[in-house]
């Protein structure tokens, strides 16, 4: 039995971590985000990390939105890093420093950047945090600082130099973000912020981020050494829309005091909350697009009648044809239906036109039949602004009704009138 789409509750994707556990490899994801999205009431579909599955994202479907976090870092070659600089004594440097986020996972890159891409092609809701903004900035063709800490003190002073990791204190480790008006970051932290220095402060996981923003996006915060700390595509941003691109370097999720589950700010979780609202939204959106198909449309007595009208039309236009005998004056009147049909819901290419004046254009002295036949404007307009007016049930009941007859006209005009109109008499 088919399941009913519109019980099935809103599902992200996350994409798990692997790490390694008495020998053996065991995937993990985070269970604040866990805790989170189960809370703003979506349901985690966790993507385990497994070779191949790349290759099976389809068979996750249906996919509502799509949170990516934690993880290793982005192999370099799927950005332009080849200009950062680093000698091979400072990558040394960095890998032994950051010896768990530097062993490159091609899998995981090939998992969450498929990912990525789908969403941004069918405008899924999209979160990234951490790794998970690098990701979306990659896959939209922005690049990277492969190491933060040899990077951007290069070309910063010292009094703008941050720590950007740090393991001694690892949560407790906070550093300054300056935020952007007028975006969803500073909506969310309105009233813990100071409107004239508009910053708050973040943790700070990472080693890597973001050099180059891809163009779709904006910056939403900055860090005092000019990294980018987080950044959205205004254009793809209306939760309530199902709208929802983003990315966070920080840890939202995670800014907690010590000791309790209490957020450092009340805006914390409110990227959470507009993911949810945005994937519960899409999914809404995606239940209307993917519904049944309406049943078939009972007609009443008067659209039965001009129903036989239009397919006795179409059967005399055939035998014009198929005989190549001339038309009986008396039946011109009855090719009008056919006509008038055609002239309000098909727009002919130019092969069907050809295969029109075959059938009676010539009879009919071709300009004036086929000057009949053209897209009216006006009319179009006309009908558009009714159509806004009808309700969705009469919609999907004229929709039914010109479907029916549009596979009349493709039986008639695309298959080369080799299939056989019913004769009227036995409708």
């Amino acid at each position: 039995m088919a399941t009913d789409l519109s019980v099935i509750l809103p599902r992200v994707l996350i994409v798990s971590r692997r790490t390694l556990r008495k020998n053996k490899f065991v995937d993990f994801v985070g269970e604040y985000h866990l805790d989170l999205i189960v809370g703003y009431g979506a349901v985690p579909v966790i993507v385990p990390r497994v070779t191949g599955v790349h290759r099976l994202l389809e068979s996750f479907e249906p996919i509502h939105g799509v949170l990516l976090c934690e993880g290793e870092d982005i192999d370099p070659s799927l950005y332009e890093a080849e200009h950062s600089g680093l000698s091979p004594e400072e990558f040394e440097e960095i890998r032994r420093l950051h010896a768990s986020d530097t062993a490159i996972d091609k899998e995981k890159d090939s998992i969450e950047l498929g990912l990525a891409k789908l969403c941004l092609e069918r405008n899924i809701p999209y979160l990234g945090i951490c790794r998970g903004s690098q990701v979306l900035n990659v896959a939209c063709g922005g690049t990277l600082y492969q190491d933060i800490g040899k990077e951007l003190p290069k070309k910063r002073p010292e009094c703008e130099r941050v720590v950007h990791i740090d393991y001694e204190n690892y949560d407790g480790h906070r550093h300054v973000v300056k935020v952007v008006a007028n975006t969803p970051l500073h909506h969310w932290f309105q009233e813990s912020l100071d409107e004239k220095k508009m910053e708050i402060l973040v943790n700070s996981y990472h080693h890597q981020g973001v050099k180059i923003l891809a163009q779709r996006f904006v910056p939403m915060a900055f860090a005092p050494d000019g990294l980018i700390e987080g950044f959205y595509d205004p254009d793809a941003y209306n939760p309530e829309e199902g709208k929802f691109i983003m990315g966070l370097q920080f840890h939202p999720e995670r800014m907690r005091r010590p000791d309790s589950d209490e957020f450092d700010y009340p805006g914390c979780p409110s990227a959470y909350q507009e993911f949810a609202k945005a994937v519960i939204a899409y999914q809404k959106k995606l239940n209307c697009s993917t519904a049944l198909p309406p049943k078939p449309l009972k007609l009443d007595q008067e659209m039965e009648n001009r129903r036989k009208i239009i397919v006795r039309s179409f059967s005399i236009a055939k035998d014009i044809y198929t005989t190549g005998r001339g038309m009986n004056p008396s039946k011109e009147s009855e090719l009008e239906a056919g006509a008038e049909f055609l002239e309000s819901n098909t727009v002919l290419s130019l092969q069907q036109e050809n295969r029109l004046k075959q059938m009676g254009a010539t009879v009919r002295n071709g300009s004036s039949y086929f000057q009949r036949l053209k897209m009216n404007e006006e009319r179009d307009r006309a009908a558009k602004t009714l159509m806004r007016k009808m309700s969705v049930e009469q919609l999907s009941e004229l929709m039914s009704f010109y479907h029916m007859m549009g596979q009349i006209c493709s039986e008639v005009l695309d298959k080369k009138l080799h299939g056989i109109v019913n004769d009227v008499g036995s409708c």
